[in-house]
């Protein structure tokens, strides 16, 4: 958790997740763009983004990724 590798992961899982879940929200609804609920659809995004970074943070303890399973490559 302590490493370069590890953040710059999790900062790409958190920006993907963010993505995926506004654009599942608003494509559920198949809304307009100027009648689509924005408030809703980002504040459920900012949520699943920061569970995703809470979740790469408490699973931080064993490997050097932000998954259970995942282990970030350093180049060298």
């Amino acid at each position: 958790m302590n490493t370069a590798a590890f953040w710059k992961a999790t900062a790409e899982r958190v920006v993907r997740t963010f993505a995926q879940a506004l654009l599942a929200v608003l494509g559920a609804g198949s809304f307009g763009i100027l009648d689509a609920p924005w408030t809703a659809a980002l504040s459920t995004a900012g949520l699943a983004a920061v569970l995703a970074l809470l979740t790469a943070v408490a699973t931080s303890g064993g490997a050097e990724g932000p998954g259970v399973l995942e282990t970030v490559r350093r180049r060298e």
